[in-house]
């Protein structure tokens, strides 16, 4: 168990805390700027972005374990299942409370964008690793 932990586990949930807290500092800044003192979704809003940043998270594990050489091929395998099942909490979501019109491309817009910068992060950390192998 401790060597999951080390192996990837701790990163996962260290780079989820810090997405976490960042879109929220920055959701709580936007609102305060526009002179709203309290969020209008309330809880669910904190619970959709916890789900959505857990997504997030799994692809980059996804991208980080999964074993394919080809990584354009590798991010394909990975986003297909990770942007549908966001999709699936969006829907999941429309079963409890109004969803705005586009809620849908809300959110392959947002998830697109984390995808991308997830997806070159760990492009880069391959690239330094492999660098450093061959020394």
């Amino acid at each position: 168990m401790k060597n999951i932990w080390n192996k990837g586990l701790k990163d996962s949930l260290l780079i989820y805390c810090g997405l976490y807290t960042i879109a929220t500092i920055v959701n709580s800044i936007s609102y305060l700027s526009k002179g709203i003192y309290e969020d209008p979704a309330g809880n669910w809003h904190e619970l959709d972005r916890a789900i959505i940043t857990l997504i997030v998270i799994l692809a980059y594990a996804l991208i980080r374990y999964v074993h394919i050489k080809n990584f354009a091929i590798k991010l394909v395998v990975v986003y297909v299942p990770t942007m549908l099942l966001a999709f699936l909490y969006v829907w999941f979501r429309g079963l409890t409370a109004e969803l705005a019109s586009s809620a849908y491309k809300d959110i392959f817009v947002n998830y697109t964008v984390g995808f991308l910068i997830v997806s070159i992060i760990v492009f880069i950390i391959n690239k330094i690793i492999q660098k450093r192998k061959t020394k």
